[in-house]
Formats: C-alpha cells, structure tokens, sequence
C-alpha cells in the first residue's frame, strides 16, 4: 500500500528539525527520512509519530525520540556491511534506522511481549534485522564480535560481557566502538567506547540523556 503523502510531509520536515538540532550526518538523515516511524507507534498516537518526542508503545516502554535515535546513530556512524548488535530491540524503529543506514543487524528484548510484535513488524517491512528474545546484558556472544553495539537504555555502569563482544583492532583499522547511556535513573551520560587492546578501551562522556533502565532480567 502507497504510504499517505501527509506522513512523507512530516517524516521530511522531522528531518529538517533534527538538522537544526545538529545532526549533521546525512547518512542518518536519510535514514531517518525513509523509515516510517508510524509504524512503529501505538495507533493512539499516529497523529504524533512525527513528533521529535518518545512516545509510549506499551508494556512501561517508549519509542525512543526521533533526535536520540538520530543521536546514537550518528556517534556510532555504521557503515554499509557492519555487524551492529542492539541491546533493547523496543519498537524495532532504531533496528529500522540501523538496517536503512546498511549495517548487519542483530537485536535484543527482554521483554517477550515486544519481541513477539516487533520482530514480525521488521520483516513485514522488509527488515532484515535478525532479533532475539534475551538477556541483553549478556550481548549476543555466538554472533560476535561487532563492528559497533549501541544500548537503548540507561545502565548504572558498562557490562563486561559487552566490552568482550567488541572487534579487536585489526592493524590500523580501530576496534569496535559502543555507545551507551551510563548513569543513574533520572540521567544518563551519553558515553563512546572503542576497544583499543586485549582490555584497553577509550572511553569519552558526551552529552546527558534520559532513557528506561537497562535490566538484565527476561519477562
């Protein structure tokens, strides 16, 4: 079905906005104005799918805000071919975003309900995104290592087992990067890590965000 022309109109000034917030990728951009973000919400809020504002999708969850999707994106920079682990499947829209930019997706929830919605909706869209129900803690350690990990949720401190699951450099060639929330409830640093060695890593903070708490349990 053609999609209604009065979302393509939103999706292009939603793009418009988060340039004039400081996204300056256009990879991510572009990626953001192809994948349509009314498919992810609930159908109670259709009206503001295109709103830069995280929105509930039930179950205590939320579709992130459009700019921290752009956000996480464009500090993690995939690119076309790179394995990207998410831990946090959620709406499936920043996986939608991911798969738009060309990178390899793998994704976790530990929320069964949302799984089972969100990983049917990525194939119907033509997502090539392949998603577990899990841990995300735990990372997805038989599809390792990644080019890059991004997590969709605040966590009080880096896990280990995700820092293990970043590629080793290779020569020249960086190793892998991850972008993660880390701090408390009520806030969170933006934080950037590359595996510099063996258990070396650079770590810079960036800026301060809000997410739902990283948890390792499954439900």
């Amino acid at each position: 079905m053609k999609e209604d022309w009065k979302f393509q109109r939103r999706r292009a000034r939603l793009v418009e906005e988060l340039r004039k917030k400081g996204i300056t990728n256009e990879r991510v951009l572009t990626a953001i104005g192809s994948v349509e973000r009314q498919q992810f919400v609930d159908p109670a809020f259709l009206s503001r799918a295109y709103h830069d504002e995280a929105l509930p999708i039930g179950m205590k969850q939320t579709i992130s805000q459009p700019f921290t999707v752009a956000y996480q994106s464009q500090v993690l920079d995939p690119k076309p071919g790179e394995r990207i682990l998410e831990i946090g499947t959620g709406s499936g829209y920043q996986a939608a975003v991911l798969c738009e930019m060309g990178a390899r997706v793998y994704t976790i929830e530990r929320v069964r309900g949302l799984y089972e919605h969100t990983a049917p909706l990525l194939r119907s869209l033509g997502y090539r995104a392949n998603c577990r129900y899990g841990d995300g803690m735990a990372g997805w350690e038989s599809m390792g290592p990644f080019d890059g990990i991004i997590v969709t949720a605040g966590a009080p401190d880096v896990p280990d087992s995700l820092l293990k699951q970043l590629r080793m450099p290779e020569g020249m060639k960086p190793g892998g990067r991850m972008v993660i929330p880390v701090g408390g409830r009520e806030q969170q640093m933006m934080t950037y890590i590359v595996r510099m060695g063996e258990d070396t890593f650079d770590r810079v903070e960036m800026e301060a965000f809000r997410f739902v708490p990283l948890l390792g349990k499954t439900q």
